[in-house]
């Protein structure tokens, strides 16, 4: 009886982690093709504002570290293959460098926005504090590849790959990471994402 309570869990778990996948690649889809009409000009080498990180950060608290890592690892895993873009050294090392640092190191990191949030005391607090951590882990992986694989693709006046890459990736990923933070932190404060019932907490404050 358990075994099979045990796995109708795991089935559930699996089903909510496939359905938080097709929901970041709908977001990204959506937000990415807004923010470049609005912005055509300006992310040209990639990138863009987008809340795709949402449901990934949020899957994350609901079930934890493992699952959260492991529906962010599958998401990488579908950007490779839809999305895939080879580094102009054309050689082994720039091809897995950009594997890791374009996709799987990048978006993976995602799934320990729950690691992070266990830092703060208070929890909604903490919820937002991981899910801007990781968005902010994600920037580096960015940064790191900007500069090491993609600087012949070099834009906006720079001399030094280090220093455009920095100003590159962060001028849409510390926004990315903001609004990130503060759409999860309003989800927690309604709703316990471990439960998906209403917070009792807040609840209370509101009738008091």
């Amino acid at each position: 009886m358990n075994s099979k309570k045990t796995v109708q869990s795991q089935a559930i778990k699996l089903c909510e982690c496939a359905i938080m996948i097709a929901l970041a690649i709908v977001l990204d889809f959506f937000s990415k093709g807004i923010s470049s009409f609005i912005f055509p000009d300006i992310w040209v080498n990639g990138g863009g504002i987008t809340l795709f990180m949402v449901p990934l950060v949020f899957i994350a608290y609901r079930h934890g570290n493992k699952w959260g890592l492991l529906t962010a690892f599958v998401f990488s895993g579908i950007q490779i293959l839809t999305g895939w873009y080879a580094p102009p050294a054309g050689t082994a090392l720039s091809f897995v460098l950009c594997v890791l640092l374009d996709y799987v190191l990048a978006f993976t990191v995602l799934g320990l926005s729950n690691f992070f949030a266990s830092f703060i005391k208070d929890k909604v607090l903490g919820y937002a504090f991981g899910a801007f951590v990781v968005c902010m882990l994600r920037f580096v992986c960015s940064f790191l590849s900007g500069a090491i694989l993609w600087g012949e693709y070099i834009t906006w006046g720079f001399t030094s790959v280090w220093l455009y890459s920095f100003v590159y990736n962060i001028s849409y990923m510390l926004p990315n990471a903001i609004l990130t933070s503060v759409i999860i932190y309003g989800l927690c404060k309604v709703m316990d994402p471990k439960t998906l019932k209403r917070n009792v907490k807040e609840a209370q404050n509101e009738e008091q």
